[in-house]
């Protein structure tokens, strides 16, 4: 098929109508749509309304029986976050710093932290030092080396099925490398001169072009899709918004800096090998450079990253800091194991026939 031919295919699959500026994300249940009128109202209305938040926040903690795959939860620690990304172009008023919403936060994050904790076991053998971690971070990813979706996507996924991955990797992507670069300050030497030197490269160089979250912006163009951050975040599921919830659980929480190294580590270390599988799955169903660019920059950028990732910003870290040891395989396991579900998510609906995505009535445009 050709590339002609493909955009044509997908656009029969009728993309979502983009949204008008300030569009105000769907609530999920009771937890979220308390956070969407506080995020959404001024003054004496919203203020009323916090303690009536944190009361169902703790509700719905004491109540949820999986906490990644929970929609309210993980949707409404999501907005949280994004106060301090962006963009945020529904909120009126300063919330970023308010002090009940950042308690509300911590209560979400602890619950968060514990369900990763328990869901992401440390190796049994505790390394002692920078060379000994960067071997046990080797061994961790090299079990991950041939993913299952990105194996089957290369074989068999379908224009649409292809368009549901770009949906659910849009809500990361569009903010890649974001959420590890809170770590920068907090580390000192050969781990932060790693640490810089990886971020450097996706944030393009210095040539605004070749960000890689730019770079994807234009895959998503080229697929026909929108590419305005969050677009989609109505659209797919909790255990999505779980794996960048955690980036941003490690990246913003200082006591975690180990696991955001770790992460980005585990992250970097698994990188090349399936992004040349999507290319590949991309090529095969006709689309041209201005889609795969981003897979194939990743595949030569992450060979060598993953080396920088292991030795110099996990293992700096491990020397001058060995105390961080463990968080920085806690981090790891993190990525790998969400990673992991999540693949599995998409990989299991697609071989049943079904799609991936949230099936959510069409929602009136608010402005």
């Amino acid at each position: 098929m050709t590339q002609t031919g493909a955009i044509a295919q997908l656009n029969s699959t009728a993309p979502l109508t983009a949204p008008e500026r300030g569009r105000v994300p769907r609530p999920r249940g009771e937890v979220t749509s308390l956070l969407v009128s506080v995020l959404t109202s001024d003054g004496g209305e919203a203020a009323e309304l916090l303690p009536e938040l944190d009361s169902a926040v703790s509700s719905a903690l004491v109540s949820s029986e999986d906490m990644f795959r929970d929609e309210d939860l993980q949707l409404a620690l999501h907005l949280l976050y994004t106060l301090h990304t962006g963009p945020a172009d529904y909120v009126h008023g300063d919330w970023e710093w308010n002090p009940s919403l950042i308690g509300i936060r911590g209560k979400i994050e602890r619950r968060f932290e514990a369900a990763l904790r328990a869901f992401a076991p440390l190796p049994d053998l505790i390394p002692r030092s920078g060379a000994e971690l960067a071997e046990t971070l080797f061994s961790m990813t090299s079990e991950v080396a041939q993913p299952e979706l990105a194996t089957w996507a290369a074989r068999h996924a379908s224009i649409n099925q292809l368009r549901e991955f770009l949906i659910h990797k849009s809500i990361y992507t569009l903010r890649e490398a974001d959420p590890h670069s809170w770590a920068i300050p907090r580390f000192r030497g050969r781990a932060k001169a790693a640490l810089v030197e990886i971020q450097a490269d996706e944030y393009g160089g210095g040539r605004p072009d070749h960000v890689h979250a730019e770079i994807f912006a234009g895959t998503l163009r080229g697929f026909g899709l929108d590419d305005r951050p969050d677009r989609y975040l109505d659209d797919v599921p909790a255990i999505t918004l779980a794996s960048v919830n955690a980036m941003n659980l490690f990246g913003l929480n200082r006591r975690l800096r180990g696991a955001a190294i770790g992460h980005l580590a585990a992250f970097e270390m698994t990188s090349s090998i399936p992004n040349g599988l999507y290319s590949r799955a991309f090529s095969r169903n006709g689309f041209g450079r201005d889609v795969t660019w981003y897979f194939d920059e990743h595949v030569e950028a992450d060979a060598v990253h993953e080396q920088i990732a292991a030795h110099d910003l996990a293992g700096g870290a491990a020397d001058d800091e060995p105390g961080l040891i463990p968080d920085i395989l806690f981090g790891a396991a993190s990525c790998l194991r969400l990673d992991d579900i999540s693949g599995s998510h998409m990989l299991e609906a697609w071989s049943a026939g079904e799609p991936s995505l949230r099936k959510t009535p069409k929602e009136a445009v608010c402005g």
